[in-house]
């Protein structure tokens, strides 16, 4: 295999697609799942990716990876674009697709803190972007590449690139949620999931007090098919009342509680009957002591990788 000087990346035209597609498969994959917030749909792009390069001469190709990311973003960007009606006309709120590698304990370390994997609090924040600013924001902040580059593969020119970037960070909270979550704070979450957990199903007030942020927020995902809270919630005492009502969200406190590893973090999987019918991720703050964000998704069209 010869390797590139400049880029240390395999030239292409030592490798059959067959190997392009074992090297870069999750690397294209953990582009589009950033760009699109769909396991299902970024499986779709990047089989389409892979498929386009077998009818491809790859003698022209100098950087494999740099290539397959261009194609991975640009047919992202043409079905977000072509997905902005669907998702404006979406029942309630939309919430990106989660994605699990396992049960707490179940799994090497290794493995969650690989760089495929995105913060699901990462990815809801992305939801704030328009497609090209998303892209920008995804090439530069994500995966470190310079504005001449994405200038190139996105058709616009260096400044324009620098502006849209510029722009998106300015729609985006000054603290952005980490896009892994560290292994030192593993045990305090596990900790934290515990008590919310015991406060939610015991309707204590008191506790969950102690639990809430000072500005909560809480967005249910049920997508037309569930029936859920349909709006998102950013009241302190109304997340409050929420959490420990005893009409509202009542079916959640008859199902198994399982803390999960879902996007590389821990989280909490709800089950009926053995089955998954819920997953739950929380966002904590920067001292990862209390809770600013409470994502359920309920859709079960959108359970299917934490599922299998």
């Amino acid at each position: 295999m010869k390797f590139n000087p400049l880029t240390n990346e395999p030239e292409v035209s030592s490798l059959e697609v067959g190997e392009l597609y074992i090297r870069y498969k999750a690397y294209a994959f953990s582009i589009a799942y950033r760009m699109l917030g769909s396991v299902v749909e970024a499986e779709d792009i990047v089989q389409d990716c892979f498929a386009e390069l077998q009818s491809k001469s790859l003698d022209d190709i100098r950087n494999a990876k740099s290539y397959i990311a261009k194609l991975i973003v640009n047919r992202s960007l043409n079905l977000l674009n072509s997905a902005r009606n669907q998702r404006e006309s979406y029942v309630g709120e939309w919430l990106p697709e989660p994605m699990s590698y396992g049960e707490m304990g179940n799994i090497p370390e290794e493995t969650v803190q690989q760089k495929e994997m995105i913060s699901y609090a990462y990815l809801v924040m992305l939801e704030q972007l328009s497609p090209i600013e998303r892209a920008v924001f995804v090439l530069r902040e994500a995966f470190q590449y310079e504005y001449t580059e994405i200038a190139d593969w996105l058709g616009k020119s260096e400044s324009n690139c620098r502006q849209i970037f510029s722009r998106a960070r300015r729609k985006l909270p000054d603290r952005l949620p980490p896009m892994e979550q560290s292994s030192a704070n593993y045990a305090a979450k596990k900790q934290l999931l515990a008590r919310f957990t015991t406060a939610f199903l015991n309707y204590d007030v008191s506790e969950m007090l102690e639990l809430l942020a000072e500005q909560p927020v809480f967005t249910a995902d049920g997508g037309g098919r569930v029936h859920t809270v349909m709006r998102t919630m950013r009241v302190h005492k109304g997340v409050l009342a929420l959490l420990t009502s005893r009409r509202v969200l009542t079916r959640l406190r008859e199902r198994e509680w399982v803390p999960t590893y879902i996007n590389g973090e821990q989280h909490l999987a709800l089950l009926e009957n053995g089955q998954l019918s819920e997953v739950l991720c929380l966002e904590l703050d920067s001292l990862g002591e209390r809770i600013e964000g409470f994502y359920l998704v309920v859709n079960p069209d959108k359970l299917t990788s934490v599922s299998r």
